[in-house]
């Protein structure tokens, strides 16, 4: 079994996302790494030295398995930050998240400096209610210090029976004192699609994540909003701002609802069999109506993929800030039955055009920068893929920084405000609309 998924290193408070493939199977060249394999044997029999010792003279009797674990967690996180061992419990959870349903709190998080940092809490979930905002860093949880946990056992220790409370001590940037916040752990049923009319004559979609409702999702708002508005509609309005990825297969999907043909993203890694095209196979259902896409510093991965397809073709104009940049694709790999699997980064992913995104992110036809309020002007960026230690290299200048930060009120949202001027004629951009490109199809 082969999954494929693209995002942020995040957990949704309690279940991890990335760029996934599941792959039962290691490959390994031939004669011409024998001596590359026999220095590894060398380091290999250091290992196990060292893991004797430790069994042998720690003070404690330790537990073997923990030992072991660790150890291939030290092997995968100096790796890269998407890089990761899962226990047979995280991979489930991983399983449960992108299905669009799980328990938890509801926010997307990754670590930092030992932290845990929010990436974006998720709409209409408890932690968005309770008040918890992208870029918060949490230190305690119910008192006990995050420092020295994993991602995923701070993860878990979030999770807990329906209607059970946790409390998480916050420092935001800008607020001198830390905040204590009380939330109450519920289902989380991720509703990765909204959709309405703005006013009679554009078509307004808001894909917040790419779990497996999405292309489902977004095709029967399609065929609603079309619907509703009939000779009216203008054109279609896609905000993919803070989403910060999902699963590959339905990125492609949604970008097809939009193409007619023509290479969405391709691949490329170290192994033949992390190279890969796809193409979009389906038809435009919008029949080529007009189309823009809201992105920020907060929009990841699948979305950048989105983004980057429909740039590349013309088909759509961009607008906001630069993305976040992460241009990597993980591949989960079977241990076997109870042994959980690896979360390693296979290959880079590049846009129809050749572009890779790694560390550098899509930039916008039309860059949109919003008002930000006095209190929260001290953490309305989010830093980016480049940010990250460890991080892939990307190709050329990487670049770091771009705000994140969206309007609670859609009236005081510059970006939307743009977007519909711009359909409904009352404002030009030479941006939009662009000049359809020639499609890149299979050769």
């Amino acid at each position: 079994m082969r999954r494929t998924s693209l995002s942020l290193l995040s957990a949704a408070a309690g279940a991890a996302l990335t760029l996934i493939t599941i792959q039962p199977r290691l490959v390994f060249d031939g004669a011409s790494a024998q001596a590359a394999a026999a220095d590894a044997y060398r380091q290999l029999s250091l290992l196990s030295a060292v893991f004797e010792r430790v069994r042998a003279d720690y003070v404690d009797q330790p537990d073997d398995n923990k030992l072991v674990e660790s150890a291939i967690f030290g092997m995968l996180i100096g790796l890269d930050p998407h890089s990761s061992y899962m226990d047979a419990k995280t991979l489930q959870d991983m399983r449960l998240h992108t299905s669009g349903r799980f328990g938890g709190l509801g926010m997307e998080v990754s670590m930092e400096k030992g932290l845990i940092k929010v990436v974006a809490p998720i709409d209409d979930t408890p932690a968005a209610k309770a008040g918890v905002m992208a870029n918060d860093i949490i230190t305690h949880l119910d008192g006990e210090p995050v420092l020295g946990f994993t991602l995923d056992q701070a993860v878990d220790k979030m999770r807990g029976p329906i209607n059970t409370s946790i409390r998480l001590r916050i420092f935001r940037d800008g607020v001198d004192k830390p905040i204590e916040i009380s939330i109450a752990r519920d289902i989380i049923r991720v509703r990765s699609v909204r959709a309405s009319l703005q006013g009679e004559d554009v078509a307004y979609l808001r894909i917040s994540q790419f779990n497996e409702q999405t292309a489902d999702n977004v095709r029967t708002a399609i065929g609603e909003l079309t619907a509703r508005a009939g000779d009216k509609l203008k054109g279609f309005v896609i905000d993919l701002r803070n989403n910060g990825g999902g699963l590959l297969d339905q990125a492609i999907a949604v970008s097809e609802l939009f193409m007619d043909r023509g290479e969405i993203v391709s691949t490329r890694g170290r192994n033949a069999d992390a190279t890969q095209r796809f193409l979009a196979r389906g038809s435009d259902m919008t029949k080529a109506k007009p189309l823009i896409v809201l992105i920020n510093g907060g929009s990841a991965s699948a979305s950048e993929i989105v983004a980057g397809a429909w740039q590349d073709h013309r088909r759509a104009t961009i607008i906001g800030t630069r993305s976040f940049g992460k241009g990597s694709v993980q591949t989960i790999i079977s241990l076997g039955p109870g042994n959980g699997a690896l979360r390693l980064t296979t290959a880079r992913y590049f846009t129809p055009s050749g572009r890779s995104i790694q560390a550098r992110g899509i930039t916008p036809n039309i860059e949109v920068l919003q008002e930000v309020p006095e209190e929260l002007k001290a953490r309305t960026s989010t830093r980016g893929e480049s940010s990250l230690l460890g991080h892939l290299k990307g190709d050329g200048k990487e670049e770091t920084g771009s705000q994140s930060y969206v309007p609670v009120d859609p009236r005081n949202d510059k970006a939307l405000n743009m977007a519909l001027d711009l359909m409904r004629g009352t404002k030009t951009n030479s941006a939009f609309p662009p000049t359809p490109a020639v499609s890149r199809a299979a050769n």
